[in-house]
């Protein structure tokens, strides 16, 4: 994305002509201030106020250090020898940062989990076989991965380790984890509860006590109220969709069958939702939430001057 096309993308995004953001651009490189330009380089902006030349250096430092992400990715995956012509169209196709780094994710360098200890084991054939969800017997397939050298003591282990496997395959899934995203940014609600034995030190938040909203109904203040009784160890947040409509997009997907390996399969999808795929989301919407309130408040602020 070249300078010139990072000008356009603002001024679209923002609703300017191109030559409003060029100009504020420029003006800004040169080192003006925002309050200078928006007081004294009225005739080169077009007369944009502070708010304004605010959202345009922002957004113009997102879109540089989203499209240096996207090389950095692409670079990377070169390098591992896994960046295909159709994983580079995608990369380059994406808009926004969660999208790549749905894509990436796969490949990206990993601690130590569940599943690469999994893997270490031998299981990962025995995962494949589950999720093929033929109608066959999985304890007898399993009794083949049993090992005492490799830490696999039953055919259960061997199962259970096969389904940290899956979980983490699923939650590593782009289509999935893009279609959960748009889950928790049009359904989520945030939640509160006030933290056991604070009810007396945190009775400033004692609204919030027992609270749920709309993240898209909450005005700012309520949101940074929370986010403020949370940090001080008053309120316990949650910002979640209902569970049950991600979990049946995941099953849609992934469950093939009504047999054993669904069932293993069913339970994995389970997991990975509720221990990789949504506590990572949510914390995407949590800093979306938190940068929107902060700066619908920046907003009010100003506004009242």
């Amino acid at each position: 994305m070249n300078t010139e096309t990072i000008f356009q993308e603002i001024a679209k995004t923002l609703n300017l002509r191109y030559v409003q953001v060029k100009n504020t651009c420029e003006l800004l490189d040169e080192g003006d201030s925002i309050p200078f330009i928006a007081r004294y380089r009225k005739e080169a902006t077009g007369s944009l106020d502070e708010v304004l030349i605010e959202s345009i250096k922002d957004l113009r430092q997102k879109l540089i250090e989203f499209e240096e992400r996207r090389e950095y990715i692409i670079e990377k995956l070169t390098e591992l020898d896994v960046l295909t012509d159709e994983l580079r169209k995608q990369l380059e196709e994406a808009t926004t940062i969660s999208e790549l780094e749905d894509l990436y994710l796969p490949y990206k360098p990993k601690r130590k989990t569940r599943a690469t200890i999994a893997k270490e084991k031998g299981l990962e054939p025995l995962a494949q076989l589950i999720l093929e969800q033929r109608n066959i017997d999985i304890e007898q397939h399993a009794e083949k991965y049993i090992s005492e050298e490799k830490g696999v003591n039953s055919t259960s282990e061997a199962i259970d380790g096969a389904s940290d496997i899956i979980a983490e395959i699923i939650s590593e899934d782009a289509i999935v984890r893009s279609k959960v995203r748009n889950i928790f940014n049009k359904q989520s609600h945030i939640t509160t509860k006030v933290v056991k034995g604070k009810e007396e030190e945190g009775n400033t938040y004692s609204q919030y006590f027992e609270y749920e909203e709309h993240i898209n109904k909450a005005p700012s203040h309520r949101v940074l109220a929370v986010f403020r009784g949370e940090n001080e160890k008053v309120l316990r947040m949650k910002i979640r969709p209902d569970d049950e409509t991600a979990l049946q997009i995941i099953d849609r997907k992934y469950v093939k069958g009504r047999n054993e390996s669904s069932q293993i399969v069913r339970k994995a999808l389970e997991d990975s939702y509720s221990r990789l795929i949504a506590p990572s989301i949510e914390t995407e919407i949590r800093n979306a939430v938190k940068e929107k309130a902060d700066k619908a408040a920046i907003t009010v602020f100003a506004d009242n001057l």
